[in-house]
């Protein structure tokens, strides 16, 4: 018994002005590089974690991050280092401590991949955070 391929064409067929216009269009390999790394930091759930938190609470501390997402503060600490070598995290020192945002690159990325599964926060008027999911019916 022959399996159909369905991967790929049986014809050889090229409509090369068509195929020219999208290459030409196509991003140089050192953007697509670096968007790829952006994505890997995004694919491992514990920074996912970490940025979803920075999505729904703004800027953070390193200590605030940890009891927010439940690991160890050298964890935390160590995951927001690679979310900053791929440009996802911005930090800045405030006295002792450490506060971590989102960048606007890390920002557009965690909606992207989260989608209508991004927690929606607001702020109660006593200054406690909410959250509540979006997108689930």
């Amino acid at each position: 018994m022959t399996e159909e391929r369905v991967d790929t064409c049986d014809l050889l067929c090229l409509d090369l002005p068509h195929a020219e216009q999208i290459r030409a269009t196509l991003p140089h390999l050192r953007q697509v590089e670096s968007a790829a790394a952006a994505a890997r930091a995004l694919a491992d759930p514990t920074r996912l974690t970490i940025a979803t938190a920075l999505h729904s609470g703004g800027e953070l501390c390193v200590c605030d991050m940890a009891w927010v997402v439940g690991q160890a503060q050298n964890l935390v600490s160590h995951h927001l280092r690679q979310l900053k070598i791929a440009d996802l995290v911005s930090s800045r020192r405030q006295g002792r401590l450490v506060m971590y945002a989102l960048t606007d690159r890390g920002r557009g990325l965690v909606r992207a991949v989260l989608g209508d599964d991004l927690a929606a926060v607001t702020t109660s008027p006593e200054g406690s955070i909410e959250i509540s999911e979006v997108g689930r019916g």
